[in-house]
């Protein structure tokens, strides 16, 4: 990826659910943070409401509090310096008012002050995902008082290549990022998701992400890499 100046500040990735900050960039995060980048995860939901009864309160918590304790061993392998956990309804962002989404983004932002700001693309067929990247890029905007000078999209295995036919454009990466030297440990990252990950040819299976990091360094001449769209960058 291009050279990160030094005065860019901390980076945030900003994910709807856990495990889609690993499967996005979960190389790039754990190069940034080897080459010492102060790096910042922020989930946005809660991920418990789709998946269990409205009515199980005590065991929506005990899901929420493993999900949470799985996303700090992740982030631990990966050299993030610290996780951030919103409350958002899992699967139903776009049951609230984009602004509310908009609000919760600004105020990570204010709080993190990163340069650089990673997250979903904007055509995936999760819903989440796509509420999420358009709040990112507005809340992340580049207006003269804000420290965002770059933000960059990737793609969630399992979401973003079944968007068949939805309007819009289709993920198209403009940038490659080698991890060849840091896919193992985004590897180990993803098995502390144990129970989000599934057998091959699942998209979401170690080996599906061995195939999509080799497919993408093929792409730029390398072994294996993380692919983005440069939503817009700041020099």
């Amino acid at each position: 990826m291009p050279p990160i100046p030094a005065d860019f500040g901390p980076v945030l990735v900003v994910a709807a659910h856990h495990d889609d900050e690993v499967l996005g960039c979960g190389g790039v995060l754990a190069r940034l943070a080897r080459a010492g980048h102060d790096v910042h995860v922020a989930i946005l939901g809660e991920g418990a409401t789709c998946r269990l009864d409205d009515g199980d309160e005590a065991a929506k918590a005990a899901l929420a509090r493993l999900q949470q304790d799985q996303a700090r061993r992740a982030a631990a392998i990966l050299g993030v310096r610290a996780v951030h956990f919103g409350d958002l309804p899992d699967n139903r962002f776009d049951s609230l008012p984009l602004l509310d989404v908009v609000r919760r983004v600004e105020a990570l932002v204010r709080e993190v002050g990163p340069g650089l700001v990673l997250t979903h693309h904007h055509g995936d067929l999760n819903v989440d995902h796509a509420v999420t990247a358009r709040a990112v890029l507005t809340a992340a905007r580049p207006l003269p008082d804000r420290t965002t000078r770059a933000v960059l999209s990737f793609e969630a295995p399992s979401s973003t290549e079944w968007a068949f036919g939805l309007p819009g454009s289709p993920f198209r990466p403009t940038l490659f990022v080698d991890i060849a030297e840091h896919l193992q440990a985004k590897l180990e990252a993803l098995a502390a998701y144990g129970d989000e990950m599934r057998p091959f040819p699942h998209p979401r299976s170690a080996e599906a992400v061995r195939h999509l990091a080799a497919l993408r360094g093929a792409t730029a001449g390398r072994t294996a890499a993380e692919a983005f769209e440069i939503l817009h960058w700041t020099m």
